[in-house]
């Protein structure tokens, strides 16, 4: 049986940089970060700051351009695709979808590269899983994510079928089934509506508090990352701005400033949090 990896891991960038090919900007610029094994973490900052690119970073799907992204000590770059996959878990913001895949299918690809490991076609690994017979674990996972994102009444649908925002849920649900030890989460709640935002925030808090799962989180939503992260990286044109709590983040100064926009910042009702509020 092959399960999440119970220790939890961490990251450790230095002086990453990364530019895209034929842009002379840089998406991100000296970033030197530790992100600790079981924390959750906010990164927040203006469009095109670079918050989805450090999430590609740290997934491995981008490469520094400079400087090293570490994993538990051991940079990135040394990790075999397979072994990163088993640890780590991404859920974009979207993704298109051409065949009617239904949704148990698709949750059940959180599960492949478990099965590729199991696999001995062509004496080896299979590269995809999906001639290996699917075990109890699998079974179990999947199941229990579609019941964790209130999927099973939807378990046999096509994808096609699904709104925006309930395709969302699929995404997240893959992830779920992986069993990773680090979730990386972009924009997870933007197509959702106030139920599946508090649904989703409260599985992955869930998670971190119950598996020590390593969360990084991508939002736009100031109040809603002020909620879930317990530290927060305001980015500004590929820099670090500030690192610090909410509390420390969020200011009224600091964000007048970057956002070049009059807010005004208090107390959330209902928690010990800081709360940014538009100023008409």
């Amino acid at each position: 049986m092959i399960e999440m990896i119970d220790t939890p891991a961490g990251y450790r960038l230095d002086g990453a940089a990364f530019r895209y090919s034929g842009r002379a900007e840089w998406a991100v610029r000296d970033l030197t970060l530790a992100i600790a094994p079981g924390e959750v973490i906010g990164i927040i900052g203006p469009n095109g700051s670079g918050k989805s690119t450090v999430l590609k970073l740290l997934a491995g799907l981008l490469r520094p351009t400079q400087g090293e992204v570490r994993l538990d000590g051991r940079s990135l770059a040394h990790y075999a695709v397979r072994v990163l996959a088993q640890r780590v878990a991404v859920v974009p913001q979207s993704v298109q979808f051409v065949f009617p895949f239904t949704v148990r299918e698709i949750v059940g690809m959180g599960r492949m590269v478990h099965r590729a490991e199991r696999s001995t076609w062509w004496g080896g690994l299979s590269p995809f899983g999906g001639w290996v017979p699917e075990s109890q674990a699998d079974h179990e996972a999947v199941q229990a994510a579609l019941a964790d994102m209130e999927l099973e009444p939807a378990a046999d649908r096509s994808i096609l079928e699904l709104s925006g925002g309930e395709r969302q849920k699929v995404l997240l649900a893959r992830a779920l089934a992986q069993r990773p030890s680090i979730l990386l989460l972009d924009e997870p709640t933007a197509s959702l509506d106030l139920h599946y935002q508090a649904a989703v925030y409260r599985r992955v808090r869930a998670l971190n508090d119950e598996r020590h799962v390593t969360i990084v989180l991508v939002s736009h939503d100031l109040n809603l990352a002020s909620l879930f992260a317990r530290r927060l990286v305001l980015l500004d044109h590929g820099r670090v701005r500030r690192i610090g709590s909410p509390d420390e983040v969020l200011t009224q100064t600091e964000l007048d400033s970057l956002y070049a926009q009059s807010v005004v910042v208090d107390r959330h009702p209902s928690a010990d949090a800081p709360r940014v509020t538009l100023r008409p």
